[in-house]
């Protein structure tokens, strides 16, 4: 990747300069409302305190945009934002550890039995949409559209096909099959395991698993025979050294984007991007304030950071789910 600046810190350049843009025209003198700095009946410049949140490497990178966009209006709050992978910040999240929980899939039950031993209430917000994304090398020249039961018979537990001339229902050539992926603590996993081999953590086990999609983009970028899966974002950022094939779901060969996520056709591997609210943590004005500015600054952070930015009646949906939380 040579001299590149990592992803994350790309992603969050990009979106932290939207949110700069974004919080300077909004008429606000320097985010001092922010709903009564989120009826605290105070002003955000007021506000002092620490968010702890932590979970999906895919909203990572949101959340902490959202964070430094909302320091520059609430000094006084630190928001820390670690990437342990879904599964790891619900863990976390349920043993009272953090305040926030990101993550890109929706809360197990065995997760939500943990957090109700712990008598942690909760409430979900969905902050952006993603369209996760298979790719291959840049000079894969034998396939533009996957399957999902191509990918089934890739991905599927107890799966031997390690060369791409025995994949079915295609004619490709002699080359080795690498595949690189996310590890089983990533939501990007359990969604894609479920929505191809039809039960979530149904994989097989002989790939090069990782937390860090990095890994993943290094790995196909370097092998013509690779391939690998994970959010649109990351494709969007390395799509000069990656390709990303069009999936099949029956009903023909569709392109991940902003727009086939968003309408549904990109399916089945569109998801929803959330975040989750420990109930005690959001009594807290400085708690209040951060998800309220998260949620009014959605929209143009999903963009500038290259995720799918949610539809109005799902931005309506979220806004009206957080002011009930707060005012309840």
């Amino acid at each position: 990747m040579g001299s590149r600046l990592p992803f994350k810190a790309i992603l969050l350049c990009a979106a932290v300069l939207a949110l700069a843009v974004t919080a300077a025209g909004c008429g606000r003198d320097s985010g001092t409302d922010i709903a009564g700095a989120a009826n605290g009946s105070g002003t955000t410049s007021d506000l002092s305190g620490s968010i702890a949140a932590d979970g999906s490497s895919t909203v990572g990178p949101l959340t902490t945009a959202a964070a430094e966009g909302f320091k520059t209006q609430a000094p006084g709050v630190d928001v820390t934002v670690g990437i342990s992978g879904t599964g790891g910040g619900f863990e976390k999240f349920c043993n009272g550890e953090t305040n926030l929980s990101d993550a890109s899939r929706e809360i197990k039950d065995e997760e939500a039995a943990a957090c109700k031993s712990k008598n942690i209430d909760y409430t979900s917000f969905r902050v952006a949409t993603d369209a996760l994304t298979v790719v291959v090398n840049k000079d894969n020249d034998w396939i533009d559209c996957i399957t999902t039961d191509q990918l089934k018979a890739i991905w599927g537990p107890g799966s031997k096909i390690n060369n791409w001339k025995d994949v079915p229902g295609g004619d490709y050539p002699d080359q080795k099959l690498t595949l690189t992926g996310p590890g089983t603590d990533s939501g990007t996993f359990d969604y894609f395991t479920a929505a191809v081999n039809g039960e979530e953590d149904a994989s097989r086990t002989d790939y090069n698993a990782t937390e860090d999609d990095n890994v993943t983009v290094t790995a196909v970028s370097g092998d013509k025979g690779g391939m690998g899966y994970f959010g649109f974002s990351y494709y969007e950022q390395n799509q000069d050294t990656l390709k990303a094939l069009a999936v099949d779901g029956g009903n023909g060969c569709v392109d991940p984007s902003v727009e086939t996520a968003q309408d549904g056709s990109y399916a089945p591997l569109s998801r929803p991007l959330f975040v989750y609210v420990n109930n005690e943590a959001l009594s807290r004005p400085e708690v209040a304030a951060f998800l309220t500015y998260y949620i009014d600054n959605a929209e143009q952070v999903a963009k500038d950071a290259q995720f799918v930015p949610l539809t109005d009646d799902q931005e309506s949906e979220s806004k009206t789910t957080l002011e009930g939380a707060i005012g309840s």
